[in-house]
């Protein structure tokens, strides 16, 4: 991958202050956890407790935590630059005894995640802040176009849900007659048992006419000869997410079932191999729903191509029917077309891939060939 240099928390976090510089904005105040971890590093969820990152245009930042944070934090680059409060103390107070030399007049808060309580605390310690402004759209724009560093973390993700895709295959093959969630338990348990990773997201097996439903956690029922069986999976990678779906055989299918797989495939081929930079994502939504519809099955396709990946499972940008987002080179996403025929069953075939100048390379590789385990 013929790249420029690759970014770090550190050049992201410099990439903010130049921005608040342009904009006149004296501070950002960034309160999603995910996007305090794309800026520093860091990560840690702190449920109710405020959880903060402050930032100047002068290139002064603070990390505002709960004190029970305090031992981790000081074990990160972020030591020096973290101001702690116990629980029944004010944050704000504690971060203002920080900030003396701060500008703070203008804030760009991330109004998508300030609560109106932490917004009402702010103005009560902070009285002449104008939080006007918001960092929200800046910070979305920012991880939507990855780095070539974060692109090889989300490759890595990838060659893990390979290896539970191939792992979830197995143990279809050796427990015929396990329910959807005994084989959605024994796979997790086996992923952390051999220290594969932890799941992007809850898993989903879905066989039969469970596989009819879009999505849904994995149920009760029995999976049998000659059903369809959907593996949706993904594995968490040095703070960065995977997501994988493949539909396997168990022993002889039905022609109509293995039609809708075919025609599935050809959808997802064509659209992987269509993706290029300039056009749109509806349009590249498109060219897989057009597979689709061509086959007399356009009805049955219920939801968007795919969806951005990066740190959170889901993000942008969104490959939906109309958008006119304009896809661009870094971008990593998911091709992910589905029919779902009730009373039948369903066929999802995914990959999440980046996109290069020459086109889309997907994270993960497992075969889509149809492949049929267990009885014929």
């Amino acid at each position: 991958m013929k790249e420029e240099r690759k970014l770090t928390w550190k050049e992201h976090l410099s990439s903010l202050s130049s921005y608040l510089d342009e904009k006149d904005i004296d501070l950002a105040y960034v309160a999603d956890p995910v996007d305090i971890a794309y800026l520093t590093g860091y990560s840690s969820w702190t449920e109710e407790r405020v959880f903060a990152l402050l930032v100047s245009r002068t290139s002064q930042a603070l990390l505002l935590a709960p004190a029970i944070n305090e031992g981790e934090v000081k074990q990160t680059a972020w030591a020096d630059r973290a101001c702690f409060y116990q629980d029944g103390e004010n944050p704000w107070e504690k971060a203002k005894e920080r900030m003396t030399a701060w500008p703070k007049g203008f804030w760009a808060p991330e109004a998508r995640t300030v609560t109106l309580s932490h917004y009402r605390t702010i103005k009560e310690v902070f009285p002449e802040a104008n939080l006007a402004a918001d960092i929200s759209s800046w910070l979305a724009r920012q991880r939507m176009i990855k780095s070539p560093a974060e692109i090889e973390k989300l490759q890595a993700a990838g060659r893990q849900a390979d290896q539970a895709l191939e792992l979830a295959f197995a143990l279809l093959k050796a427990g015929q007659g396990m329910s959807e969630s005994e084989l959605a338990l024994e796979l997790d348990y086996q992923l952390k048992r051999q220290g594969i990773g932890d799941l992007s997201f809850p898993l989903i097996v879905q066989a039969g006419e469970s596989a009819a439903r879009v999505s849904g956690l994995p149920s009760q029922k029995g999976v049998q000869a000659g059903d369809m069986v959907i593996f949706d999976l993904g594995i968490m990678k040095d703070g960065y997410a995977s997501d994988v779906s493949r539909t396997v055989a168990l022993g002889e299918i039905s022609p109509a079932k293995r039609e809708i797989y075919n025609v599935v495939r050809r959808a997802q081929e064509a659209a992987a191999k269509a993706a290029r930079p300039g056009m749109t994502a509806g349009e590249l939504d498109q060219v897989a729903r057009g597979v689709i519809e061509d086959a007399g099955y356009g009805q049955y396709f219920t939801h968007r191509l795919g969806h951005g990946i990066g740190m959170q499972v889901h993000e942008q940008p969104n490959l939906q029917p109309g958008s006119e987002q304009k896809l661009e080179a870094g971008m990593c996403f998911s091709i992910e077309p589905g029919i779902y025929l009730p009373g039948v069953g369903g066929v999802r075939i995914e990959d999440c891939g980046w996109l290069g100048e020459d086109g889309f390379h997907p994270f993960t590789k497992t075969s889509k060939d149809l492949l049929s385990l267990g009885e014929k």
